[in-house]
């Protein structure tokens, strides 16, 4: 079964034969001995330290579909390198666009995206509320907001409400964590380390979102509630939106309430909070563990993964596009 791998340390990547070498250094800069994989299960990669690699190997990595994934040092999401998309269709893309340009068709797949979304963060409250967490008066503000999404008629307003219940949202934080204060919403950079797992986890989420957008005939750069731009995959934000509250929300609730990461695992040099190496490990082991958890499809009556939720998500928005059944996102039910 195929893997994502997450390179941490500065090293070199290149190709023998059918494997991906990995040339690890030290903290002298001397070269460690060196990892092979198979690269028929690699399923891509996440760069987080300094690596050295020529063309061959990145055509290599086109040509086996890998996406390769880098953060800088500050861990923020620099970019992707995306291997030539290999199902993408005229019709789709030009529906995309008719839907984009259409407010009355973009505004109806927006609101479905912020529907789930909040439902989500919602979802994720009233879990640690019947877990004996004081979190009852932000889930019925967040149920007020809920009530005013189907009267939105502009994406502006759509994202303002979106605004506010995150606000909400994260208010009630320091309700469910046990060891760690929020000092609300700040990023660019963040100032505690809640704020920084999420800004970290965020930028992970959506890459996993791109991941999937990339294998279907879906264009990622064409989006409905995010406004597409330059120099991003914006279709990949609009997935995320319904997917962080299950992926690395929940994911940062058990790392430190089960004291998995620990003040240690930070670096607050220089007015910022950073997650330091050995922290980014510890939530990429989580966060790829959360993508292999699996449930019961109430659907599919089949198990399914949370990443292969990711996938469904987008299945079931090119069969809007098509006309072939109405979209309605994701909405937690366990």
């Amino acid at each position: 079964m195929k893997k994502y791998y997450y390179l941490f340390n500065p090293g070199r990547v290149s190709r023998k034969d059918n494997t991906f070498k990995f040339e690890g250094f030290n903290v002298e800069g001397k070269a460690q001995k060196p990892k092979y994989l198979p690269i028929e299960g690699i399923e891509g990669l996440y760069v987080f330290g300094s690596i050295d690699a020529n063309s061959k190997m990145y055509n290599f990595f086109g040509k086996q579909r890998i996406p390769v994934h880098f953060f800088d040092y500050y861990e923020h999401y620099t970019g992707s390198f995306m291997p030539k998309e290999y199902l993408l269709a005229g019709k789709v893309q030009i529906l995309q666009t008719q839907f984009y340009s259409s407010n009355k068709k973009r505004i109806v797949l927006a609101r479905k995206f912020i529907e789930a979304a909040v439902h989500n963060m919602r979802q994720v409250l009233k879990y640690y509320d019947s877990r004996g967490k004081n979190v009852k008066a932000q889930i019925a503000k967040i149920e007020v907001y809920q009530e005013g999404i189907s009267k939105v008629k502009y994406i502006n307003e759509l994202m303002g409400l979106e605004g506010n219940v995150r606000q909400v949202y994260y208010s009630a934080f320091n309700a469910v964590l046990n060891n760690f204060e929020m000092n609300g919403r700040n990023r660019q950079p963040p100032r505690d380390p809640v704020n920084a797992l999420i800004s970290f986890g965020n930028m992970v989420c959506y890459t996993s979102c791109l991941d999937q957008i990339y294998h279907t005939q879906l264009n990622p750069t064409i989006s409905f509630l995010h406004e597409p731009g330059a120099r991003r995959y914006s279709l990949s934000l609009d997935l995320a939106e319904i997917f962080k509250p299950l992926l690395v929300d929940r994911t940062i609730f058990s790392l430190l309430n089960k004291r998995i990461i620990q003040e240690k695992d930070f670096d607050t040099s220089l007015n910022k909070c950073l997650l330091s190496e050995s922290g980014r490990k510890k939530f990429m082991k989580a966060y790829d563990e959360r993508l292999k958890q699996t449930i019961m499809h109430r659907s599919l009556n089949k198990k399914v993964s949370y990443k292969r939720l990711v996938k469904l998500e987008c299945y079931k928005l090119l069969k809007h596009l098509l006309e072939i059944e109405d979209y309605q996102g994701l909405k937690l039910w366990w």
